[in-house]
């Protein structure tokens, strides 16, 4: 049995490390690709994003330099959101699709109008009055000091301008909940319990959208049940995997 790769897209405003406990735990398996998106992390040197396809495109851009035909695609929060546009730019790369912490719909004009108003608060005033903010939104207040510190520090280490048009781009992008009524591949939904970007509602509606879905809460987490629940998150991923495995 063939061990499909995994591709892991990072949220907002962090970088690949946000996946360690993922790389660490499926490299030995499998094929696990964790980019640093545009305008993040080590991609910090690319230009800015204009457009939130952009990041979609950046993708498969990196599975046809690494000559990856089919893998399963996992996104987090904005992660989550870029793959379901993956989805929809390139349905017949990807064999499953792991959806956490996120949600399909596209931003309300209030929405819109909150992610320009972050967007030029950033660029004014840098990142740390913002990291100080939401990281207890970010992971939850019980999470570890070793996951908080992680976490304050890939925002605090993201460029401003970087995060600013991320946030730009995200306002304009598309409804997706049409799309996951038409996934044709296993689907698996994940949120943390205590998640008040993404609550469990989202997730609930998402899984009734996909034709094929299971869902997981993960208590005693937030935004980020990765890093906060990392043995559970990855219990979790790993059993799906194996059965995208086996229908492969």
């Amino acid at each position: 049995m063939t061990a499909i790769p995994l591709v892991l897209v990072h949220g907002h405003p962090f970088d690949h490390t946000m996946w360690r406990p993922q790389i660490e735990a499926f490299s030995a398996s499998r094929r696990v690709l964790a980019p640093d998106l545009r305008g993040y992390g080590s991609a910090a040197g690319l230009s800015e994003v204009e457009r939130f396809e952009r990041f979609a495109r950046d993708i498969e851009a990196l599975l046809d330099e690494l000559d990856v035909s089919a893998c399963v695609l996992a996104g987090l929060s904005m992660g989550g959101q870029i793959a379901m546009d993956c989805y929809r730019l390139f349905p017949e790369r990807i064999r499953g699709l792991v959806l956490a912490d996120t949600f399909p719909a596209a931003e309300t004009p209030e929405g819109v109008r909150v992610r320009h108003a972050m967007a030029d608060r950033l660029e004014r005033e840098g990142m740390r009055g913002y990291a100080d903010e939401v990281l207890a939104k970010m992971v939850a207040p019980y999470a570890s000091p070793e996951v908080k510190a992680h976490v304050h520090g890939m925002m605090t280490a993201t460029r401003p301008a970087s995060a600013a048009a991320a946030l730009r781009a995200r306002a304009a992008r598309a409804d997706h909940r049409e799309l996951l009524t038409r996934v044709s591949v296993p689907a698996l939904v994940l949120v943390g319990a205590d998640d008040s970007y993404t609550p469990v509602s989202d997730a609930e509606a998402m899984h009734a959208l996909l034709p094929d879905s299971e869902l997981h809460v993960f208590e005693g987490a937030a935004h980020l049940p990765n890093l906060e629940r990392a043995g559970e998150f990855n219990s979790v991923l790993g059993e799906f995997l194996a059965k995208v495995d086996a229908r492969s």
